[in-house]
C-alpha cells in the first residue's frame, strides 16, 4: 500500500495529532482517540504511527509491520486519520529522534502528541522523556484504571507547571512545548492485549507501552 505520509515531507500548514503504538491489533479504541483528538483539540489529521517495534515491548506475539499498518488502514478514513509508517521509512524507533526526523520534514505543521492515560504512567520509562516534552505539546485521553494514577505520577508531577485545562485544548497544538492537557471523555476500555487474548483463548497479559 502507498504510505499517506509522504516521507520527505511537505510544507503544508496543518495542525496534526501523533498517535503511536504498535496496533497489534488496530481496534475501535483507536478510532474513538482519533476522532476525539480531532474534535476536542480542532486537528487537521491525525496520524497513526505504526512502530516498526517498540523498544519496550516484546517481539513475541507482534504481528509483522505489514499486517499492522493493514490493521490501522482499517480504522482510518485516509482523509483526517492516515495510518503511516513513515518510522519505518526515517529508520527511527524512538519517539524523540522520530519527533526530530518529523519537524525537520513538515516544518509549517503544529504537531501534537496523543496518548492514554496509560502510557503517561510509563511515559518515564522513554528514552529522552523530558525532551519529548518539551519537543511537542501533548493531550492525555482517559483509560479505566489508569487516570488516577497518571495524574499522581511521575510525569504529570513534574510537568505539572506546563499542564493546561480542558477548554484550552483547541489551542494546544500551536502552544509552545512543554504543555499538556488531559482530556475528560467517555472512556474506551478496549485494548490490543486483550483482543490479542480473545483470539487466542488466553489470558490477557498487561504489557509495558514505551516509546
Amino acid at each position: 500500500m502507498v504510505d499517506p505520509v509522504p516521507r520527505f515531507g511537505h510544507r503544508q500548514r496543518l495542525r496534526v495529532g501523533l498517535l503511536g503504538g504498535s496496533f497489534n491489533p488496530a481496534h475501535a479504541g483507536h478510532r474513538h482517540v482519533a476522532e476525539l483528538a480531532l474534535r476536542r483539540l480542532q486537528l487537521d489529521q491525525v496520524w497513526l504511527l505504526v512502530s516498526p517495534g517498540n523498544p519496550l515491548k516484546r517481539a513475541a506475539g507482534m504481528a509483522s509491520l505489514a499486517e499492522r499498518l493493514a490493521s490501522a488502514a482499517g480504522i482510518a478514513d485516509g482523509r483526517r486519520i492516515l495510518a503511516t509508517a513513515i518510522e519505518s521509512q526515517l529508520g527511527t524507533r524512538y519517539t524523540a529522534d522520530t519527533l526530530a526526523a518529523l519537524r525537520l520534514r513538515f516544518p509549517r505543521i503544529h504537531f501534537v502528541w496523543l496518548m492514554g492515560a496509560d502510557i503517561l504512567c510509563e511515559l518515564p520509562r522513554w528514552r529522552r522523556w523530558v525532551g519529548v516534552t518539551h519537543t511537542i505539546p501533548f493531550a492525555v485521553l482517559p483509560r479505566p484504571g489508569y487516570n488516577h494514577r497518571a495524574l499522581a505520577g511521575q510525569a504529570a508531577r513534574r510537568l505539572r507547571p506546563a499542564w493546561h485545562p480542558a477548554r484550552e485544548a483547541p489551542m494546544l497544538a500551536e502552544t509552545t512545548a512543554p504543555a499538556w492537557t488531559f482530556l475528560p471523555a467517555q472512556q474506551n476500555a478496549i485494548s490490543a492485549t486483550a483482543l490479542r487474548a480473545a483470539y487466542s483463548g488466553a489470558a490477557p497479559r498487561i504489557a509495558g507501552a514505551g516509546r
